[in-house]
């Protein structure tokens, strides 16, 4: 899904909700909001703005039957992600990617590292984004708090804001 708005002073601003994944060019902005496990990924065209970002849910499909949404796994969101950049006119050449998100929200999981969701959802960002030969060049990932991932396609900068701290570029 291609968002932008029309030419006005104040860039829009779109919610990208669970399981979704959403392309903006300037001046657009995309939020995901209320990051625990799940983590925020953000690929954009640093030169020319355009970009996308996918809020991801679980590491692997592959132990699912119904796939029905790619965007809510790692595995799937990543390349389809980088697909739809691609094919609204970002050069792969400029593509650098994001990632925020990835906490342990309930601490009584933590001795188990399968139970630990957030911790391989990151660790799987990380493969894939190998994988597809896409630079990483921020993060905000782990502990235990809730985070807001904002992606500004106009400044081609990426912000997280926890609560009760201000916004924090990564």
């Amino acid at each position: 899904m291609l968002m932008h708005s029309p030419a006005a002073e104040i860039p829009a601003e779109y919610k990208v909700g669970i399981a979704e994944g959403i392309i903006c060019i300037p001046p657009g902005r995309l939020i995901a909001l209320g990051l625990g496990s799940c983590v925020g990924v953000t690929i954009l065209d640093v030169v020319n703005g355009i970009g996308g970002m996918a809020h991801i849910m679980l590491p692997e499909s592959k132990v699912f039957t119904d796939n029905s949404r790619p965007f809510k796994f790692v595995d799937m969101a990543l390349p389809l992600l980088l697909q739809k950049v691609l094919k609204q006119g970002a050069k792969r050449y400029n593509l650098q990617a994001k990632i925020a998100g990835g906490s342990l929200m309930f601490k009584s999981m933590s001795s188990s590292s399968l139970l630990n969701i957030g911790e391989r959802n990151v660790n799987k960002c990380y493969k894939v984004l190998d994988e597809l030969n896409i630079k990483i060049t921020g993060t905000d990932t782990g502990g235990d708090c809730g985070r807001t991932m904002i992606l500004d396609c106009s400044s081609r900068k990426v912000f997280v804001r926890t609560v009760g701290n201000n916004s924090k570029e990564i």
